[in-house]
């Protein structure tokens, strides 16, 4: 028989350590200890070996051959893009194949017909897909080759997110009444990884049981469901409660749904006047505001004081039409539903009448005021034209006065005066 020419494992690590760089040898308790380097460094067998492959420019030359891939993550119905790169192809082509290892893509030729899986960039040094319509079956470890030597693999996790139903409230049935305590139920399915579910009372936060968690019969999908427990009010009456489910893959939208609820309460009433300050003479309406749920239906008015008091109406509003004083007083108005009563009182103090213009005296002083506008305008007017005059103002000289320029005294003045005119001509004044 011939020898084998494969070598066993131990002559392997015997020649290795007598011919690896540096010189190192294989110690009696299995270290290796590299001679070159500083005494006492030691390294355990199997760091050494691999530590040399390495180290081998063979192998240091292989790394770029190696492909690389990144983790998606997907929205159940979305699209997912998987991504496969590498440096150095050595002339082989990149793979693509599922969970379940049959190929989808080699290089730019499709391997599996399923239409959801489309090819997105195919070169040399890239591989590319898509795969639409995600399910939650698409869901697992993703494998990219390159069939260089040996076969180089990179992996893909997807994971694909379960999008929550819309939750769903149960345990109202019908109005409670004011104080009673209410229990109300919030659910939803689908959800993967599990939701969170809150609460609200209109804008208020509404503290309720921790989410309770179920996984559904699929086993990828959880249902998730909480409860809430509260006495309510009358300010309840119609407010909404909303239970808010909260999941990465809603991407922030609200996702939530409400429940109106209604409350039964004693009715509440007050007294309004009009008008507000009533005065002897006057139309007074007292209007009784009833509130509650029911809403009032009977209302009786009484005027208190009187005995027994006195009865007035059973109509939600009380008219005087002509107010006297000897109606003032303390009235009171019950308003009343099928749950109880409630009276309110309000206090009725007739003023004087007060004073009425008459028309005419009102068209004197339309007519004084008028008047007085015009004479302001008047006054206006000539204290302009006053100051007008005074600036322009000229000097007047008659022709007498000519001639008193040049006399030496009065005398003089009026010869010269006399003198200078014509005959017959009439004495002329001059503007200078």
């Amino acid at each position: 028989m011939g020898v084998s020419s494969v070598l066993p494992l131990p002559l392997l690590l015997l020649f290795a350590c007598r011919w690896a760089p540096g010189r190192a040898n294989l110690s009696q308790d299995g270290y290796w200890q590299e001679q070159d380097l500083e005494l006492g460094t030691l390294a355990p067998l199997d760091e050494a070996i691999s530590s040399t492959v390495w180290s081998s420019p063979d192998m240091l030359a292989s790394q770029d051959s190696q492909p690389w891939t990144s983790d998606e993550t997907v929205v159940a119905g979305g699209t997912v893009v998987l991504k496969c790169q590498v440096k150095d192809h050595e002339d082989s082509s990149l793979q693509w194949s599922n969970p379940a290892q049959q190929t989808l893509y080699f290089g730019e030729k499709r391997a599996l017909r399923d239409n959801r899986i489309q090819l997105v960039k195919s070169t040399p040094h890239e591989l590319s897909i898509s795969i639409s319509n995600v399910a939650l079956a698409d869901e697992g470890e993703y494998t990219c080759s390159i069939f260089t030597m040996p076969v180089r693999t990179a992996k893909s996790l997807v994971t694909v997110l379960g999008i929550p139903q819309k939750p769903v409230i149960t345990g109202y049935t019908s109005s409670v009444r004011e104080e009673a305590t209410i229990k109300l139920k919030c659910q939803s399915s689908g959800s993967k990884p599990a939701a969170q579910l809150t609460w609200r009372k209109g804008e208020q936060d509404l503290p309720g049981e921790p989410t309770q968690i179920q996984e559904d019969s699929n086993g990828k999908t959880f249902t998730v469901s909480s409860s809430v427990v509260f006495q309510v009010t009358r300010e309840d009456d119609g407010a909404d409660i909303l239970c808010s489910v909260n999941h990465e893959s809603l991407k922030g939208a609200d996702r939530s749904t409400s429940q109106r609820i209604e409350v039964l309460y004693k009715p509440m009433a007050k007294i309004r006047p009009d008008p507000l300050h009533p005065r002897e003479g006057q139309k007074l309406l007292l209007l009784c505001e009833g509130r509650g749920n029911p809403i009032p239906q009977e209302y009786q008015w009484e005027k208190v004081g009187s005995e027994p008091p006195q009865k007035m109406t059973q109509e939600r509003a009380l008219i005087f039409p002509f107010l006297n004083k000897s109606d003032s007083g303390t009235y009171g108005c019950t308003a009343t539903n099928n749950l109880g009563s409630y009276k309110a009182f309000y206090t009725l103090n007739v003023h004087d009448p007060s004073p009425v213009p008459s028309s005419s005296s009102t068209y004197h002083a339309i007519i004084g005021g008028i008047v007085a506008f015009i004479v302001f305008l008047l006054l206006i007017l000539l204290i302009f034209l006053g100051h007008y005059l005074i600036r322009h103002k000229g000097t007047y000289l008659t022709h007498e006065a000519k001639g008193s320029d040049d006399a030496p005294d009065a005398d003089t003045a009026i010869i010269n005066a006399e003198g200078g005119q014509s005959g017959g001509d009439d004495k002329k004044e001059y503007f200078i």
